[in-house]
């Protein structure tokens, strides 16, 4: 990375990371020990725990913070407990520098040591030239590098090329909530965003000072929130499938009753949940809604050669997920085209029925099927929502008894997202990873999604690029998640070096 030719940004802020990489990773290990999980309520002192930490670390270099009150929350699971604030930062206010915005999450998915861990989840573990804890790899060791590669510049004495600011939320694992009002409160420009609603407008015209809102004058926006699809080079990422989530809910009767009893006689809530959970998708992962592909672009012949030089090895992936065989049989292209071109479905579990062990012999009164379609770029999530409510009640209909029958769409509705991979900030990421890493990135898009992504981009009008730390087999979301040494260290730098290829945009 050193070189004549170099400016001293890209010459020191690499070498003062690799001089204190034991020191931040004890900065992660901090952060890990945290035990932020969102979807627990127990844990929302840990949750404010957590943003307050984070305040404390950008103060300390010099940012200005505010930790955002966003209301309650009426729990899931029951009861009303309040929502973790959003932490917003500004390091730097001078007009004539660009403004990056960065985007990232402190809370995690839950983890219990008999999740099946080799570790204890909430304690960094160090093995292999991997670290080990929920959180590592999302979101907190990416974040913590950006913090770090700040600290970089200033620690060598150096100018910080452009204004940064921090949007930190604590609830992406339990869809965001709180933090899309927020946005749009702070943030909708004076002119209505593409897919507006009446509410939308009407809030426009509250708005009097734009410029005194958080989201104002912004002129890029970086995430790094998702992973290389890889494990030994890296990529930027310029697009997410979206996702609508499903309940169908049958119900019977009045009452759980026996099957000794009653089976034979009764239409079992169960069996018709069966019938229309395996009416969804066949063996090999095609959808039988009809028409939910008729708005996927056509595939062009130069879009499929993107693909085939994209670093990826099937039977690795496969290997890595543990799974026997997998639905395209090796195909490097059809298995990432399936993995994020195209939308999928995904039966999830069922409310109800008895899952203990041994044996029950109870016929449940009701019953609650959870499925979710991941959708893609062209589809519209109320046609898909649509598509799919018209298409079980007509199976329903077939099935021709007086159970009944309801299927409802959960507030976990995501638009896809694609961004313009000809735009400056995706030049400084190629730059930026050249410098770091030595090679030419791949563009990659990804099958998962990130609720915020789209409203960020309506409330500031901006391009949005995903600069990933993590690799591929990173566990984010099941245990024994980790984060490579190699790319904690090696992702800080990039941003860093990312910092200074985007001022020259």
């Amino acid at each position: 990375m050193c070189g004549p030719n170099l400016p001293s940004s890209l010459i020191h802020t690499p070498r003062y990371v690799d001089d204190n990489k034991e020191r931040f990773i004890e900065v992660l290990r901090e952060a890990v020990a945290i035990q932020s999980v969102s979807v627990w309520p127990k844990k929302r002192p840990e949750l404010l725990h957590q943003m307050e930490w984070a305040k404390t670390k950008l103060e300390a270099l010099g940012a200005t913070c505010t930790l955002n009150k966003i209301g309650d929350q009426v729990h899931p699971r029951g009861g009303i407990v309040p929502l973790p604030p959003v932490l917003t930062s500004q390091l730097g206010n001078d007009p004539k520098k660009k403004t990056l915005l960065v985007y990232g999450h402190l809370d995690v998915e839950p983890a219990l040591l008999d999740d099946g861990w080799d570790t204890e989840p909430f304690v960094l573990t160090e093995k292999d030239g991997k670290l080990y804890g929920r959180g590592a790899s999302d979101d907190k060791g990416p974040v913590i590098g950006w913090l770090h590669a700040i600290e970089a510049y200033q620690k060598n004495g150096l100018d910080i090329p452009v204004n940064i600011k921090f949007v930190l939320e604590g609830m992406a694992k339990s869809d965001s909530e709180g933090l899309y009002d927020f946005v749009r409160d702070e943030g909708l420009k004076a002119r209505p965003w593409v897919g507006a609603d009446e509410e939308d407008l009407k809030f426009l015209k509250k708005i009097k000072e734009l410029k005194d809102r958080f989201f104002y004058n912004i002129d890029f926006i970086c995430i790094s929130n998702n992973n290389w699809v890889g494990k030994e080079k890296p990529c930027i990422t310029y697009g997410l499938r979206g996702m609508c989530y499903f309940n169908i809910t049958i119900e019977c009767g009045k009452k759980d009753v026996d099957s000794g009893v009653f089976g034979g006689n009764v239409h079992e809530a169960m069996i018709d949940l069966m019938y229309l959970m395996n009416s969804l998708v066949d063996v090999n992962g095609k959808i039988l809604i009809p028409g939910i592909m008729d708005d996927v672009a056509e595939l062009t012949p130069e879009e499929e050669k993107l693909y085939a030089d994209i670093d990826f090895d099937v039977e690795e992936y496969r290997k890595d997920i543990g799974h026997n065989e997998l639905i395209h049989h090796g195909d490097k292209v059809k298995t990432l085209m399936a993995r994020w071109r195209y939308p999928s479905l995904s039966i999830h579990g069922i409310k109800g029925a008895f899952s203990e062990p041994g044996a029950k012999t109870v016929i449940p009164w009701r019953v609650v099927g959870k499925f979710s379609i991941r959708i893609v770029p062209n589809q519209d999530p109320l046609t898909v929502a649509e598509q799919t409510r018209n298409y079980l009640k007509h199976k329903w209909r077939k099935r021709d008894n007086r159970n009944f029958m309801k299927v409802s769409v959960m507030n976990a509705i995501i638009d896809p997202w694609q961004a313009d991979t000809t735009h400056h900030d995706f030049e400084a990421g190629r730059r930026a990873t050249q410098i770091v890493y030595g090679v030419e990135p791949d563009l990659t898009r990804e099958g998962g999604s990130i609720f915020i992504i789209r409203t960020l981009q309506r409330a500031t009008g901006k391009n949005i690029m995903l600069l990933p730390m993590g690799a591929s087999d990173d566990n984010a979301y099941s245990p024994n998640e980790k984060i490579d040494i190699r790319n904690y260290i090696e992702g800080t730098k990039l941003m860093a070096a990312y910092i200074h290829e985007i001022a020259k945009a």
